[in-house]
């Protein structure tokens, strides 16, 4: 029997138009569609691109066995997760084998801090692979902002939020430009790192970007926690263009 062919779908910051053609054409011709979510909720990717699968697709849904609820420093979050992924891997496997094609969906870009290259790694060898990139988080939200990033040589650095302090600190002091992601309950520290090397007047925050609710203001006028889907621009130099 011929197996299925994995695709791994990205489907954009949010907003149902930024999604592709390939991306849509992909969806509408596939037997299977997976994708990641909470245990009490639909997925965003699955919210994403609801408009174009077919109500006899047949749906996997992906439960995460927890997000925030233990920390990545505890011992447990990896090996829990590893094995989550390595489910996650044998299920769709089990579709592949059976012939069928299956849509694994992602958020933003597949291989930019998605949970979708996890199974890529466990699967890309075994079956048919093809990627379909995706609109990223970071450029959805520059773009919402209206801020161009990068000029020149200008070197873009994309930090995460849960790195040290110190070491927040000292990219932001080292790059022209900076896209600082996974935000969540890491803006104390954010906001400090930002303080130090003097990049805060020019922060900004996008919350949501290309969603409905979208919102987006100087990092130093937000305030409370940031939810999942929020992010902080550094823009490049201002000089002569």
């Amino acid at each position: 029997m011929v197996r299925g062919t994995l695709h791994v779908v990205g489907v954009g910051p949010g907003d149902p138009d930024l999604m592709t053609l390939r991306a849509v054409k992909t969806l509408q011709g596939v037997p299977v569609v997976a994708y990641f979510c909470r245990h009490d909720t639909q997925g965003h990717a699955r919210r994403i691109a609801q408009a174009h699968i077919a109500a006899t697709t047949q749906e996997i849904r992906l439960a995460y066995p927890f997000t925030t609820e233990i920390s990545v420093k505890d011992p447990s979050y990896h090996t829990d997760m590893h094995a989550f992924y390595d489910r996650c891997a044998e299920d769709l496997a089990a579709v592949l084998e059976e012939g069928r094609d299956v849509a694994l969906l992602c958020e933003g870009d597949p291989f930019l801090y998605g949970s979708a290259m996890y199974l890529f790694d466990r699967l890309h060898t075994r079956f048919e692979t093809q990627v379909v990139p995706g609109i990223s988080a970071m450029s959805g939200c520059w773009s919402q902002a209206a801020r161009p990033m990068t000029h020149g040589d200008d070197v873009l650095c994309v930090l995460p939020a849960t790195m040290p302090e110190e070491a927040l600190a000292h990219w932001l002091d080292k790059a022209d430009a900076a896209v600082v992601m996974k935000i969540g309950r890491n803006m104390p520290k954010l906001r400090k790192a930002l303080e130090q090397t003097g990049r805060l007047p020019d922060a900004v925050y996008v919350e949501r970007g290309t969603q409905p609710e979208a919102r987006c203001l100087p990092f130093a006028e937000q305030e409370g926690p940031a939810p999942y889907f929020s992010l902080a621009l550094v823009p490049g130099r201002k000089g002569v263009r």
